[in-house]
């Protein structure tokens, strides 16, 4: 079974950047955990796997609150001056919508292990190519099995 997304950390030799990636259907987008391994907050990690894995736990909860239909933002790239999200829409509480896209709200302004406390974007410029259409329940499961398989690599 094809994932409809996945969000792994990948080695590369540069470090912190260019060391993600998020594979959306067939759309790839490669970002930089920088600000997962700066992250300070109650909740982080101590390994950038850990904090991307809670990252995932708060994309679980908010995808898991539109069984009653209803659209959750997920931000993936923290930048500088940007940061891209997931729009997750469903119309129905069974079926979703996960479009990509980009966002003016600067990286640096929340924390990825808490983004209850960043802002949400009013507006995605959204990412041609980037959707995927699934079952809401695959969707969470995948989410689900991306972050436990975080969770068992080593540190």
């Amino acid at each position: 079974m094809t994932e409809p997304i996945r969000f792994d950390r990948v080695v590369t030799d540069r470090g912190v950047h260019n060391d993600l990636e998020l594979r959306l259907g067939s759309y790839r987008h490669t970002a930089d955990s920088y600000y997962l391994a700066i992250d300070d907050s109650p909740t982080a990690g101590e390994t950038v796997e850990e904090n991307l894995a809670r990252l995932l736990d708060q994309w679980i909860d908010r995808v898991r609150r539109l069984g009653g239909g209803g659209e959750a933002l997920l931000p993936y790239d923290f930048s500088d001056q940007c940061t891209a999200w997931l729009r997750v829409d469903s119309a129905d509480g069974r079926t979703a919508v996960v479009q990509a896209g980009w966002s003016g709200i600067e990286g640096w302004t929340f924390l990825p292990t808490n983004i209850a406390e960043g802002e949400q974007p009013r507006y995605l410029q959204l990412i041609e190519g980037a959707r995927v259409e699934c079952r809401l329940p695959d969707l969470v499961a995948a989410l689900e099995r991306n972050r436990d398989d975080l969770r068992r690599q080593p540190a």
